[in-house]
């Protein structure tokens, strides 16, 4: 597999499922919860490809470079106010602070984390 597939397959596959962890830590994960995820998950990975598409961090030279890893704080400070906005939208509800925070700390802990191990995957390939 092209491993600029695998970057973004696990780019999404970490949102997604840092959303879903989010989702049941608040006990929501009942069988109502998926319209929400919905709401919540798609103006995310809108958010973030689109951005890191045109930032070119989905590219696998930039990528693979540890030094960085810094752009991954740095473009959801941008990717999750958008996808907040956007799921205010889609839900017409209020867009509170302390979600906007919890969702940029837990999705920055869990891209960071990702992206480290396929750094750390993608140099062992390469050697």
């Amino acid at each position: 597999m092209n491993k600029n597939k695998i970057l973004i397959l696990g780019d999404g596959i970490i949102l997604a499922l840092v959303t879903l962890i989010g989702f049941i830590s608040h006990g929501e994960a009942d069988s109502s919860y998926l319209p929400r995820f919905f709401a919540a998950c798609i103006p995310l990975l809108v958010a973030w490809f689109g951005f890191t598409r045109w930032a070119k961090w989905l590219d696998e030279e930039t990528a693979i470079e540890p030094k960085n890893l810094y752009s991954i704080p740095l473009a959801l400070i941008f990717v999750i106010p958008l996808a907040a906005f956007l799921r205010g939208f889609i839900l017409n509800s209020p867009i509170q602070p302390l979600f906007v925070i919890a969702f940029y700390a837990t999705n920055t802990i869990g891209m960071l984390v990702w992206r480290v191990i396929y750094i750390f995957i993608a140099k062992k390939l390469k050697s």
